[in-house]
């Protein structure tokens, strides 16, 4: 009897143990996904305030780059000024303010850009073609929401009207924007000049600013295509705001 009760006394023992390093177990397992939680969360946080501050760092950047470029087209047609300063007044409204901002909607976007390219038709002559076309579902539920990132259109304008053949008969620059499927499309070509530009100090700045600033924002929710079909350039940029909007709610971003 006293043998059983040992016995008894010693499969307890060894159950409270067993138990007691169970629980250790489960314990330590759950600190452990906590800290990786918490880590996870501090990486995240990390890298959401790296992307910010080298998002300021590009637009400081770059809005000075873009007041240059529109200064210098007034300046060198004087006649065309009142005009131009009236459209000046439109895009630094959008940059004093709207640009301020993280996001601004399609059509915000869209009016600035097609103000800023009104100003770089001073460059050109009236007989040279510029073809302009907007085709937009305004139906489309997130036209009218802050998603675009603002200026994501200057680079592509203005690398158009830099590098076009203002001179040759055949010449062009062509702008099309579109907004379908809840989808942003901006497609810009032009006749590519045979005459060697000469390489200044510092160009293709807002080349490689257009770039890194949608890897940072939109990651793989864009696609840009840039691409040289018969001594045309071609650069397509496609921005899926439906699939960015949904990861953004899935992060609580």
């Amino acid at each position: 009897m006293q043998q059983t009760n040992t016995t008894t006394y010693i499969f307890l023992a060894i159950l409270l143990l067993l138990i007691v390093i169970i629980c250790f177990m489960i314990y330590q397992l759950m600190q452990t996904r906590k800290a990786k939680d918490d880590a996870e969360k501090s990486f995240y946080a990390l890298e959401s305030k790296v992307n910010d501050l080298q998002l300021e760092n590009l637009e400081s950047k770059l809005n000075p780059h873009l007041f240059k470029n529109i200064l210098n087209s007034i300046q060198s047609h004087a006649y065309q000024t009142y005009f131009a300063l009236d459209k000046l007044a439109n895009v630094l409204d959008y940059i004093l303010y709207e640009s301020k901002k993280k996001f601004v909607t399609a059509k915000e976007e869209i009016d600035f850009a097609l103000n800023l390219i009104e100003i770089n038709k001073i460059k050109i002559s009236p007989l040279f073609e510029l073809k302009v076309k907007t085709n937009i579902n305004v139906e489309d539920k997130l036209y009218d929401q802050p998603l675009l990132a603002p200026l994501i259109s200057i680079d592509l304008i203005e690398n158009a009207f830099k590098h076009a053949d203002l001179q040759s008969a055949d010449a062009f620059i062509s702008v099309v924007f579109e907004f379908k499927d809840n989808a942003f499309f901006m497609t810009v070509s032009n006749k590519i000049s045979d005459k060697k530009m000469l390489k200044k100090e510092r160009s293709g700045f807002g080349h490689a600013t257009l770039e890194h600033r949608l890897r940072i924002i939109y990651k793989n929710n864009f696609k840009l295509d840039k691409f040289i079909e018969n001594d045309v350039y071609i650069a397509h940029l496609k921005i899926d705001l439906l699939e960015y909007k949904t990861e953004m709610l899935a992060s609580g971003r």
